[in-house]
């Protein structure tokens, strides 16, 4: 088995449905646990500066969906009702219960696929800065991927170039190069353009969502940056709008909030996991 350790976060790969899964886990016995969904396009070290405080809460799993990071992926997981299903397979073969979810960006779209088809494998979801809106509401470079006319044109694009500058404004290669090179390079050789499958069945799969929203009964805390120029607040608006069960927080931050907010997003998060999701739950 492969480690790699940054900061307090110790990595591993696992098969589960076939796939190669890179995971942390800090293997603490608990009866609480969470599985937190790396964001795109970055990888689970994304939740490098929230993972202790997460940690502390019980057990703590962190994974890269297939197809992001360095995990493998194939194209009919690389969707956000396969995601679902596929955490669904994976919470059961990996024997994690019933989780607190904590799945920004792309995980938001995932993990509501899974918490609407199987609510008895979640306990609480933590979701935001997704564009699972319909219509459709991106902009920058999401848009553009979004709305090109075929993967080949994703293909074109640099994508170490466009990622390492993507990624600068929460780690920067200068001042935090590991984590940098991770990000880069889990997108390099075709993978970006095969990632961005997922983002791409936003389309089909944003009305479906849209009528599965307001049968999910899970407890839910949607957390995004205030002044995200590739998903608009108005996703999360759209999400508290629509769940019946939310509680929604704006943070003085951009698209990475996990990260340019850390110490908001990880004390919200604790909150929220310690008890705070009976608040929604229970109209408290």
């Amino acid at each position: 088995m492969i480690t790699v350790q940054l900061s307090s976060m110790t990595t591993y790969f696992r098969v589960s449905d076939g796939v190669r899964v890179r995971f942390a886990d800090n293997k603490a016995e608990s009866d609480t646990t969470v599985l937190l969904l790396s964001p795109w396009p970055e990888s689970l070290w994304a939740f490098r500066r929230i993972w202790d405080r997460v940690a502390a809460l019980g057990r703590a799993v962190a994974i890269d969906l297939p197809g992001f990071g360095h995990s493998d992926g194939r194209p009919e997981l690389i969707a956000p009702d396969s995601a679902g299903a596929f955490l669904a397979r994976l919470i059961d073969e990996w024997g994690l219960g019933a989780p607190h979810i904590v799945g920004p960006d792309v995980g938001t779209a995932a993990a509501l696929f899974l918490a609407a088809n199987s609510p008895q494998r979640v306990t609480s979801l933590t979701i935001g800065g997704g564009a699972v809106r319909f219509p459709i509401e991106a902009g920058g470079a999401l848009k553009n991927i979004i709305e090109a006319p075929s993967l080949d044109v994703v293909r074109e694009l640099d994508a170490r170039t466009n990622i390492s500058a993507a990624v600068g404004a929460a780690a920067a290669s200068a001042t935090e190069p590991e984590a940098h090179e991770d990000y880069v390079s889990a997108y390099d050789l075709g993978r970006f353009a095969e990632s961005a499958r997922f983002v791409r069945h936003y389309p089909e799969q944003n009305p479906v969502l849209r009528d599965l929203l307001p049968s999910i009964t899970t407890p839910t805390q949607i957390l995004a940056g205030g002044h995200d120029d590739l998903v608009p607040w108005s996703n999360n608006e759209y999400l508290d709008d629509l769940l019946p069960h939310s509680e929604i927080h704006r943070l003085d931050a951009g698209h990475f909030a996990w990260e340019q907010a850390a110490d908001d997003y990880g004390r919200l998060v604790a909150d929220w996991i310690s008890g705070g999701y009976r608040r929604s739950q229970w109209g408290e």
